[in-house]
């Protein structure tokens, strides 16, 4: 699943509740919009595998609706591949397009939370969704609390000469120029700071939450993988946008003004109304400049054969 919930703010204190559920039309949004990206991904997982690995089973943890499990299951033909989320209603996507797409034999669900469902203890590998040669997890394990247990529990999943994959970090997306004629300049480096601070507060209040500093490779390695490495993925689709970009950008947006709005003044908040009104030239739905522009890191390792 991908970040981004809303905050419930009250008398100082901030209470991060994310609602999958209500997000779910919007991840699946997000997924289309990224389809090549993700394509290009998959292409490349399959290249460190290697042309010997015969891939029998893909675990896509914390999969959301299921785009990436979707294009797991046609890279990676005759392979079963398995859809690990927590919100039932996100799973139902999941079964929809996978049988929409001709892939409903190939890709199946489960329900479970992270961590303890997954990778809890004992039960790796037992009662959890069990082993596979490629597991992959994209935006998921920062909302974990112990980030470094999940990638160690992951990495205890992952086949003898198979691989994890970690779609973590990156940078912040870029869609609009600096000016963009409203409001005050530099507003998306705004949207950004704010953004910081509500990620801040959405670890702090996650079940045993852990400090750990963020350096993947070096997490894949405690968690005993070899040959860890990592790569970069671009997005980039030059203005005019298309409806169904614009229509990505416009919940981006939304979501932005419901998580980090009480973040920003008052003049960015309007500037974001604006933005997101339907009807005005300037919002982003009719806005010729628009564009998006996103850059995201794949962090991987493999597991040493027995």
């Amino acid at each position: 699943m991908n970040p981004h919930g809303s905050t419930d703010p009250g008398s100082g204190h901030h209470h991060i509740d994310i609602d999958w559920e209500r997000m779910a039309a919007h991840l699946e949004a997000v997924g289309d919009v990224q389809l090549p990206v993700l394509r290009r991904t998959a292409a490349r997982l399959r290249e460190l595998l290697g042309p010997t690995r015969d891939v029998r089973r893909v675990l896509d943890i914390g999969s959301g609706p299921g785009v990436m499990a979707c294009v797991f299951a046609e890279e990676f033909e005759g392979a079963e591949v398995v859809a690990v989320d927590g919100a039932p209603g996100l799973l139902d996507r999941v079964r929809a397009r996978a049988e929409r797409l001709g892939l409903g034999g190939r890709v199946s669900v489960r329900c479970a939370e992270l961590p303890e469902d997954v990778v809890g203890g004992d039960r790796v590998g037992v009662d959890g969704p069990g082993t596979a040669d490629l597991v992959w997890s994209g935006m998921a394990l920062h909302h974990v609390g112990d980030q470094q247990a999940m990638v160690d529990g992951l990495a205890r999943v992952v086949r003898p000469g198979g691989l994890l994959a970690v779609a973590e970090a990156g940078l912040p997306m870029r869609f609009l120029p600096r000016d963009i004629g409203i409001g005050k300049p530099g507003l998306q480096a705004r949207l950004d700071a704010a953004g910081e601070h509500w990620f801040e507060l959405m670890r702090a209040e996650l079940p045993g939450s852990t400090d750990v500093i963020e350096d993947w490779p070096a997490m894949l390695g405690r968690a005993g993988l070899t040959d860890v490495g990592g790569f970069t993925t671009l997005l980039d689709v030059p203005a005019p946008l298309s409806a169904p970009a614009r229509a990505f950008l416009s919940g981006h947006l939304t979501r932005a003004r419901e998580t980090v709005g009480e973040f920003l003044d008052d003049v960015d908040r309007t500037t974001l109304d604006v933005l997101l009104d339907p009807a005005a030239p300037e919002g982003v739905l009719r806005r010729p400049d628009a564009f998006l522009l996103s850059v995201g890191t794949v962090f991987t390792g493999v597991r040493p054969a027995r």
